[in-house]
């Protein structure tokens, strides 16, 4: 029996320490997906938290079909479901309707600044809003589209997995798959100025040239690969690479999270999420 095995037997028998420890080996992980279904922070911690707790009282179910770390995905995503039905979906325009709120309120602009100039992890770096424009983007899906999206392309869950964390067909997962890779896919491709010309969101030069004045914009945007791979790639390849780059920042831990939040919460304003 493998160590996991003999933890995982523990947990059932009723050892926390031994369910912490299981849990604990991916508990970064299920925040960092929370926090991309949910756009914030607290809302994030909240349901991992009350994910462990239903998913200790239920251990006794866990009829072991899946991975625990897939049963517990399951938990929390049921979890961020029946809290994000209550929610309206985002808009495509959400940055631009973020952008108008903080011209015309001094204060969302003094807070964006007050982050970014005195906290450690305020920074902008465009590939970190990169990231939280993809966050913003796959919330314009249908909850279950954005699901699959997530576990799949970005934490790398098989198909069969999401099938039973979605309680989904075969043909069902791979249909909200194939939909809301094509609708983000078309949605950057309108929208997105970093690889686009002719996009219509310019908010990435913007803020870099708002919160980073004395730096280059030209020298930022060609550290990001997809934008100096944007001309000799086509719109599926240049989602491709978003992936590749959102895979590798964990959205609550980078550098420039705290102002990324901000930012975050600016769209929720937008959005009507918060008042």
């Amino acid at each position: 029996m493998s160590h996991t095995d003999q933890q995982l037997k523990a947990a059932i028998e009723g050892d926390i320490n031994a369910f912490q420890a299981l849990f604990g080996g991916f508990h970064d992980q299920l925040k960092s997906y929370l926090f991309r279904l949910t756009a914030n922070r607290a809302d994030a911690e909240d349901i991992a938290h009350d994910t462990f707790i239903r998913a200790f009282d239920k251990l006794s179910t866990f009829a072991q079909k899946s991975s625990f770390k897939t049963w517990v995905f399951q938990i929390a995503t049921h979890l961020a479901y029946n809290e994000l039905q209550k929610r309206k979906r985002w808009t495509a325009d959400v940055s631009q309707q973020a952008k108008e709120l903080v011209m015309s309120n001094s204060d969302l602009g003094k807070s964006i600044e007050q982050v970014s100039q005195n906290s450690p992890y305020g920074k902008f770096e465009i590939k970190e809003h990169i990231d939280t424009c993809f966050t913003c983007v796959s919330k314009t899906l249908l909850i279950e589209n954005q699901v699959a999206l997530l576990l799949k392309d970005v934490y790398d869950f098989s198909v069969s997995e999401i099938m039973m964390i979605l309680g989904k067909s075969l043909g069902q997962t791979k249909y909200l798959l194939q939909h809301a890779r094509a609708t983000m896919t078309n949605v950057f491709d309108k929208r997105c100025s970093l690889v686009n010309k002719q996009g219509i969101c310019h908010q990435c030069s913007e803020l870099n040239g708002w919160l980073n004045p004395k730096q280059d914009q030209l020298q930022a945007k060609m550290k990001v690969k997809m934008a100096r791979e944007a001309g000799a790639k086509d719109k599926e390849a240049l989602f491709s690479l978003r992936i590749q780059l959102i895979k590798a920042i964990d959205p609550l831990r980078s550098n420039g999270h705290e102002l990324q939040e901000v930012l975050m919460d600016c769209n929720r304003l937008a959005m009507g999420e918060i008042s």
